[in-house]
């Protein structure tokens, strides 16, 4: 017999709609109606005791009907343009990340419950060093020494100082333990270990503030205010000084003390940035579910709102599955004048996420995405011959950027495509690319096989390898997208094909590869 808990969870097709997405008002009966016959009725006071399970919207009989996109119109010739209703117009709750780490919260309408926390960091932390004008100075050289030799004792034992920082945050300052995943087993080493990694790097001002921007602006979806900044940088204090033995006195507290002033505030500016543009998420409704492989599904999704992006960026995932777990997907189309994006997810073995969203989400289904980031856009304008390897589902990107490169043109400009898979049945994108250079001339698209069986006109070989024998590549701009092992080989033989590295363009993020 099926546990309770499954039960919940197991609600059908297109069971994450709108109506059951977190913060969603619950709708109320109309003054006079009947009661409905298989409502549940009210607990007696004698079992007032008993755990209350939360009731889960029955699933559709039916799939629901999509509604036609709601984008804004051109401008009328009267000088107006109507004004924009977004898909979500009855969801007052959703941009709100509030308490609930619990999978079966994903499934009951709650109200906005933020913490009060204080609006700046509090005078514990002493400022970075500055300049007369009160702008931001690299650390010293002194400072970065600290650091280094602070962190040669704290990385051999970083395990266990991960795990007494969050034992310290959640004890210390419970109201943050709602921005985390039920399950700490992925977030758990991700957010000490940025911190130390930005710590490293401090003596970079340029690639610090690059590097943090970017991370301060993607904490927003996880509800990040400027107050838990503090709290945080107090428990990071706290570790560090208990693992870091002999080498943590007086002068190395005052470094990490500047160094996580430093970040904090990069990272607290690109988010309060962010805020007067876009919001810190935005729902996404998918409208259509192929599967192209057992494993391989190609998900389309219209936001609630106009989404900016261009091709070659990614953007985080969350389902209403797995409240507060977050996964990076290229967008595998340039941006449509009807708004919609497109996903290609590969169910990875113990990937909550991709495992979800191939097997489980459906049309009306409702996610969370994330700002789009990533490096790996191409300036057309410049009109150079582009060289481009995509491993697996990595072929995502590839495909949005020659269908950008298409709405540029450019004459005299080529595009070489190496679409790599272990099997035959593996390249779901192989017909749909041979269509595109059937049409565009100036696209070559090649198909590589590194597994067993019959090749089927296709190269044999490791994609990387087998890239390295066709040339050359001087001049080319390069992209990378696929498997890290793929992409890192990948980099390899390109510069030591005479590439130089300033023309070689991925996106090497974990999360992509965890699922």
């Amino acid at each position: 017999m099926k546990s309770r808990r499954t039960l919940l969870i197991r609600t059908g097709l297109g069971s994450a709609g709108a109506a059951s997405v977190p913060g969603l008002p619950v709708a109320q009966p109309e003054p006079g109606a009947r009661p409905d016959p298989g409502a549940q009725p009210e607990p007696e006071a004698a079992e007032a005791e008993r755990p209350v399970v939360p009731m889960v919207p029955r699933p559709p009989a039916e799939p629901p009907v999509v509604p036609a996109p709601s984008y804004p119109e051109p401008p009328s010739t009267t000088g107006t343009a109507p004004a924009f209703q977004p898909l979500f117009a009855d969801a007052p709750g959703l941009n709100w990340a509030g308490p609930g780490d619990s999978r079966s919260d994903a499934w009951v309408a709650q109200q906005p419950s933020v913490p009060q926390l204080p609006a700046a960091l509090p005078a514990a932390l002493p400022v970075a060093v500055s300049s007369p004008d009160g702008t931001e100075l690299p650390l010293t050289a002194r400072d970065i020494e600290l650091i280094r030799a602070s962190l040669a004792v704290v990385e051999p034992v970083a395990d266990r100082a991960t795990a007494h920082f969050y034992a310290l945050l959640f004890l210390q300052h419970p109201e943050v333990r709602s921005l985390f995943p039920a399950a700490m087993d992925v977030q758990r080493d991700r957010l000490f270990r940025s911190l130390l990694a930005a710590a490293r790097g401090a003596e970079d001002p340029a690639a610090l503030r690059t590097r943090m921007s970017a991370l301060g602006r993607g904490h927003r979806r996880y509800g990040t205010l400027t107050g838990h900044y503090a709290p945080v940088g107090e428990c990071l204090m706290q570790a560090l000084a208990r693992y870091a033995g002999s080498r943590w006195d007086a002068d190395t507290e005052l470094a990490w003390r500047r160094a996580y002033r430093l970040i904090s505030t990069i990272m607290i500016e690109a988010a309060e940035e962010a805020a007067r543009t876009s919001p810190p998420w935005w729902q996404g409704e998918v409208v259509r579910h192929e599967r192209r492989t057992p494993d391989v599904a190609v998900l389309t999704v219209r936001p609630d709102q106009a989404y900016p992006f261009r091709a070659g960026q990614y953007c985080s995932l969350e389902t209403p599955w797995w409240p507060r777990i977050w996964r990076h997907y290229s967008f595998a189309s340039a941006p449509r004048p009807d708004g919609l994006l497109t996903f290609h997810v590969k169910a990875v073995q113990a990937g909550w996420v991709s495992n979800a969203l191939v097997h489980r989400a459906a049309p009306g289904d409702v996610l969370r995405l994330g700002p789009a980031a990533g490096a790996m856009t191409v300036d057309h304008a410049a009109g150079a011959d582009l060289l481009c390897l995509g491993g697996g589902t990595g072929i995502a990107p590839v495909r949005a950027l020659v269908e950008e490169a298409a709405e540029h043109g450019g004459p005299g400009r080529s595009v070489e495509v190496f679409y790599g898979a272990r099997h035959a049945a593996d390249l779901y994108e192989l017909d749909a690319l041979c269509g595109l250079a059937g049409r565009l001339p100036w696209l070559t698209v090649r198909p590589v096989l590194s597994g067993t069986g019959p090749a089927g006109g296709a190269l044999t070989g490791e994609l990387p390898e087998v890239v390295g024998r066709f040339g050359p590549w001087e001049g080319r701009e390069a992209v990378l997208s696929g498997p890290p092992a793929m992409v890192r080989r990948g980099v390899g033989v390109l510069l030591r094909a005479g590439l130089p590295a300033e023309r070689i363009r991925h996106d090497l993020v974990g999360e992509q590869a965890s699922g």
